[in-house]
């Protein structure tokens, strides 16, 4: 397949009977504007979105589309990468994962000025959540490690006090990003997005009552652990997101994401659980309001 072919958009796939919700995706890096993106996933029976910001202006652009838009809640956060490059300079790769320039190093006055307007950008009612935070042992070194800890922290006391979910980016970190979670109390509601555990964690998720949200990637020939995962989850515990424009389902893999696609995963997921598609609609739209407060 060519580099031209990749870029053309998969398809829109037959909708759901039930309408569910995209519990993570980025639409300002996707093409097009968002009202395009919400008429055509509303076609595919996805009524409604959340928006994640992952560095400060992601997160006010989130917050601000959620006001215009009653069917888009936000989520606002400095994602896990963002946090040391806020007080270490570091090479941007990853968090908004827009913006390749390098950012000068601020120390911890500034990591405490950026989660100051996280905090301002929680209480307005049209955002939903705090995040994605969480650990990111994957792109960022041992030398991140303390920033990104007391980012996330902070991220789980901020959300407490608002009482907003928790949206958890965790990669390669499974076992401190639990750690943590239980050392400072985890929020009422705590998202698992892009789930990436295994069935023993999802296991352990689902002893704490964390709801744990699959993406297209459980779709993938190498995902059988993550199948597992789900196989295991209490249905009741379940979400479906795109993390669009990422992590685009199979048979489309490498071409570019959108929540329109989210039907492609939910039958995907169904055929695991051994349900109908209309049931893990209903299961999927209901935890999803559930777990975001809608």
């Amino acid at each position: 397949m060519s580099a031209k072919s990749n870029d053309t958009p998969p398809p829109l796939p037959a909708p759901l009977a039930v309408p569910v919700a995209d519990s993570h995706t980025h639409l300002d890096m996707q093409s097009g504007t968002v009202e395009e993106a919400l008429e055509k996933a509303a076609k595919a029976g996805v009524t409604t979105v959340v928006q994640v910001g992952c560095d400060i202006d992601g997160s006010r652009w989130a917050a601000e589309t959620a006001a215009r838009h009653g069917n888009v809640h936000a989520a606002v956060a400095l994602h896990p990468n963002e946090a040391p490059r806020i007080v270490h300079g570091d090479p941007a790769e990853g968090a908004s994962r827009r913006r390749a320039e390098a950012r000068p190093a601020g120390g911890d006055a500034a990591l405490d000025e950026a989660l100051a307007e996280i905090d301002r950008l929680a209480g307005l009612d049209q955002v939903r959540a705090v995040g994605e935070t969480g650990l990111d042992h994957f792109r960022t070194g041992p030398e991140g490690v303390a920033a990104q800890e007391r980012s996330f922290r902070a991220h789980i006391e901020i959300a407490k006090r608002h009482g907003k979910a928790l949206v958890i980016h965790d990669r390669d970190a499974h076992a401190d990003v639990l750690r943590i979670l239980a050392e400072e109390g985890a929020p009422e509601r705590t998202v698992f997005h892009c789930y990436s555990g295994d069935a023993e964690m999802a296991r352990i998720c689902a002893d704490a009552g964390y709801f744990m949200s699959f993406a297209g990637n459980v779709t993938f020939k190498n995902a059988q652990p993550l199948r597992d995962a789900l196989a295991v989850a209490p249905l009741e515990l379940v979400l479906v997101e795109t993390d669009a424009p990422f992590l685009t389902p199979a048979p489309y893999r490498g071409r570019p994401n959108a929540p329109y696609l989210v039907p492609v995963t939910v039958r995907a997921m169904a055929a695991v659980r051994g349900i109908d598609e209309d049931a893990m609609s209903e299961a999927i739209a209901s935890n999803t309001a559930r777990a975001f407060d809608y």
